[in-house]
């Protein structure tokens, strides 16, 4: 069983051995690890670490893509090996979304981007115990001029309410377990054919599109396997390119 590390987390540019970063250079697996012994610490010190990489010139979304997001996979990894028990896990976790939370004013000023009038649905499987991807993936968003509604549902009834609440240009659904994968195939084919928006992009993500996407063929909707930014590029070409051509429909 991990234990956390007893030694003073320094922020600062000998993080790792002395290691110093010029410009964007990406963070590596012993930062990351840096990061997750810091968590194991305690909030203050996960928070230090991320001073300490902003000192060094990086930007929050390269923290959030190259730092916080691979070291909630480390985290995971842990837990799968049984280094952490699920009590610990729990901590950690909460610690990388307490940062998210805690930097996300500052996050949505660094590269803020016009509205761009549409709207986005953000949701986990009915159940999720986990939201901390899901989360950063729609600061991205937000970044980006989005309109984001977040949702955790707690049941396949509240999931089902949440989707038909509203006018959405797209809806994105988290997947991190096979246990909704049929009633999840039944209510989103559901949702499309019932949807007020004939043009709606529906998409899945989370730890199932990156682990096993052939899981989810069955399931109405495209699977984007991308880390958050890249995944705000793909949703913004798709919905330009289902508008475009349900005006070309429409004009027939």
């Amino acid at each position: 069983m991990l234990q956390p590390l007893r030694r003073h987390v320094s922020a600062g540019p000998r993080l790792v051995g002395g290691t110093t970063f010029s410009g964007k250079s990406a963070l590596d697996a012993a930062q990351v690890q840096i990061l997750a012994h810091a968590c194991l610490q305690g909030l203050d010190a996960a928070r230090q670490v991320v001073f300490g990489w902003q000192k060094q010139g990086q930007s929050l979304a390269d923290i959030y893509v190259q730092g916080v997001a691979p070291c909630a996979r480390l985290i995971g990894e842990w837990w799968c090996a049984d280094k952490l028990d699920f009590a610990m896990t729990t901590i950690v976790s909460s610690h990388l979304q307490q940062l998210l939370h805690e930097f996300s004013a500052e996050f949505l000023q660094e590269a803020p981007q016009e509205r761009n009038g549409c709207s986005l649905l953000l949701l986990t499987e009915p159940g999720a115990q986990h939201s901390m991807g899901l989360f950063m993936l729609s600061e991205f968003f937000k970044q980006a001029g989005w309109t984001v509604t977040l949702c955790v549902p707690q049941d396949v009834a509240e999931f089902k309410h949440v989707c038909q609440s509203d006018w959405f240009d797209a809806v994105g659904v988290s997947i991190s377990t096979d246990r909704h994968l049929q009633t999840l195939s039944a209510l989103l084919r559901q949702l499309k054919d019932g949807s007020s928006n004939p043009n709606m992009c529906l998409f899945l993500g989370g730890p199932m599109a990156m682990r096993e996407p052939l899981l989810l063929s069955s399931i109405p909707a495209e699977v984007v396997a991308e880390d958050a930014p890249a995944t705000v590029q793909w949703v913004k070409q798709r919905v330009s390119q289902l508008v475009l051509s349900g005006c070309a429909i429409s004009s027939f």
